[in-house]
């Protein structure tokens, strides 16, 4: 079976020309070697992919013959993925969340001015 048909068949990604394309531009790995979306896949063979800023590693177990549920993913792969992968983008979703929300424009003078005493800059700089 060929890795793009794979990926969408354990619902890794929505269609095969997503899955395709990511296999395109190198995102997926076949024993650490980049692959083209034509590679076929054998149980035993070990993929790391990358999606979401998570570097996803399994391990084939078997083929699917369609796409499968959700539920029955597991039989087909191995998922090998450290639970730091997680973590880290957990992480970075708290860090994103201490500056301004998005869409809400440029700070106002007193935001600015809340910043400057914050960082204890001198609000009466001459040059």
């Amino acid at each position: 079976m060929r890795i793009d048909k794979y990926l969408w068949h354990t619902r890794y990604f929505k269609t095969r020309s997503i899955s395709s394309n990511a296999v395109k531009k190198g995102q997926v790995k076949i024993e650490g070697v980049s692959v083209k979306p034509s590679r076929e896949v054998y149980p035993g063979d070990q993929i790391e992919l990358r999606k979401n800023q998570i570097n996803y590693k399994l391990e084939v177990l078997d083929l699917p013959k369609s796409r499968v549920g959700a539920k029955l993913v597991d039989i087909y792969r191995k998922d090998l993925t450290p639970k730091e992968a997680f973590n880290n983008v957990e992480m970075v979703k708290y860090a994103k969340d201490y500056y301004r929300k998005k869409g809400t424009g440029r700070p106002t003078k007193k935001d600015r001015r809340d910043m400057e005493e914050y960082l204890g800059e001198d609000e009466n700089q001459t040059e």
